[in-house]
């Protein structure tokens, strides 16, 4: 009996023991997150990708397929439909706030800190990466603290003071005052921040500095979009790359943040196809991250959500019929399209026929080559040529962040209708957005959540 006795005391002692163990801790956490990027646009470029291989249902993305799937919702403070401020710092912060608010909280008086910020003063390297402008909403929220989403300026110098070890993107937002007359990559490299511009500058340099930004170069601020990207144009894929070489050296562990900040963009305009590619252009990003999860599962943490969804992008029309095929025959963005038309309309000093017209919407879209339209869609088309040529001022289609051209804009409309695409607005919905998860503690982001939680758990999962 005591013999018994004495083996039951052991078990329950050792028992008792394990049970006092700590909880594996993650050192590695990646943080992505698909600006715009609602139930729907995930839903439909995988069954875009599917007609593409002749399969009606869904070819899988790679965080899609992950063990966790839930969603969350997204209202600001204020108001049911959140911006990409507010969002931003609610999966940056933990808290709620004013819409168009930073990194502040709801009576725009008091800073609130990211998980970034918490993650740099435990010692972990930090980097913060998108396919937009680096001090654009949502990356801003994690490193800056202002009343407004457009104090570029003073977001741009946030980041300074902050410090953390990488930043990237298509570039950096500059002042829109005359006041603020100081460039903003001047002040970073001030501040010891070595400026590298495309990926080659970006592997040749990161071995020399410890603070690092990395940028496209050239005049704009945001990445190319996928669907228009050319030969030595920088990639969210190689920035996520680059920045796990960069921020695991040493032992101390990493977050990353990575944006693909141009699906917003895409369905600010409701350009499906543009879409859809973004949409895979992040998948492509995640996939660099779950390489290195696969060689460190015990240790890591890949959280792939979204801020809102942007545009309430509708598969189907009431026909009970989609298309998504069609989409393919899309070469290039709306925004593109408009560039390509503005060039013609320079060249030929606005004197271009419909025959040149023609040529280009079939050599971009495919139609009357490869997409068939109805006389109406045609005619459609010929009449905004009509008007948009007749020698008199253009007005421009204006948008977020763009001004496209009518013509353009009709073409992209008319090959959405033939996908059986819809949209309800130009703006954010309150729609839930997605949220999976794979690696340690991925199972907290099971069950109700808002996007508040997402950060807080990562918090106490990582030990910030």
């Amino acid at each position: 009996m005591r013999r018994l006795l004495f083996v039951w005391l052991i078990g329950i002692s050792a028992f008792l023991l394990g049970s006092c163990k700590e909880a594996p801790r993650v050192k590695y956490v990646f943080y992505f997150i698909g600006d715009g990027m609602g139930v729907n646009q995930v839903n439909g470029t995988e069954m875009y990708l599917a007609e593409l291989d002749s399969v009606i249902g869904i070819k899988p993305l790679n965080f899609a397929s992950f063990p966790v799937r839930n969603y969350i919702t997204t209202y600001s403070f204020y108001n049911g439909v959140t911006c990409s401020a507010a969002a931003g710092t609610a999966l940056a912060t933990g808290e709620k706030t004013k819409n168009n608010t930073i990194g502040m909280d709801r009576n725009r008086e008091h800073p609130l800190y990211s998980v970034a910020v918490q993650a740099k003063e435990v010692g972990r390297k930090v980097g913060i990466i998108t396919s937009v402008g680096m001090n654009h909403a949502t990356p801003a929220a994690f490193f800056g603290h202002q009343p407004n989403r457009n104090m570029y300026f003073e977001l741009g110098k946030d980041a300074i003071t902050t410090g953390f070890d990488l930043y990237g993107g298509g570039g950096i937002i500059q002042a829109r005052s005359p006041k603020d007359s100081s460039n903003l990559f001047d002040l970073f490299e001030q501040a010891g921040y070595l400026i590298a511009r495309g990926n080659e500058m970006f592997r040749e340099k990161m071995a020399e500095t410890s603070k690092l930004v990395v940028i496209q170069g050239g005049p704009q601020v945001t990445l190319p979009y996928a669907i228009d990207r050319e030969d030595g144009d920088l990639t969210l894929g190689q920035m996520t790359e680059g920045a796990i070489d960069f921020l695991s050296k040493g032992e101390q562990g990493f977050f990353l943040m990575v944006e693909g900040g141009l699906i917003d963009y895409a369905c600010h305009v409701n350009d499906a196809a543009t879409t859809f590619r973004e949409v895979v252009d992040l998948a492509d990003a995640v996939q660099k991250a779950y390489d290195f999860y696969l060689k460190h599962p015990e240790e890591t943490l890949i959280v792939v959500t979204a801020d809102h969804e942007t545009g309430g992008i509708v598969l189907g029309t009431g026909s009970y019929h989609l298309n998504l095929r069609v989409l393919a025959n899309q070469k290039v963005s709306l925004s593109k399209l408009t560039s390509k038309i503005k060039d013609l309309r320079g060249e030929k000093k606005n004197k271009v026929s419909w025959e040149e017209i023609q040529v280009l919407l079939s050599e971009n879209l495919g139609f009357w080559n490869t997409v068939s339209l109805s006389k109406e869609d045609e005619q459609a088309l010929k009449e905004c040529y009509l008007k948009t040529f007749s020698g008199k001022e253009v007005d421009m289609v204006k948008n977020l962040y763009s001004e496209d051209e009518p013509l353009a804009k009709l073409a992209i409309r008319i090959i959405n209708q033939l996908a059986k695409v819809s949209w309800a607005s130009g703006g954010h919905s309150a729609g839930v957005v997605p949220v999976y998860a794979v690696g340690v503690g991925a199972d907290r982001f099971n069950g109700r959540l808002d996007n508040t939680d997402i950060p807080t758990i990562i918090k106490e999962l990582a030990g910030f």
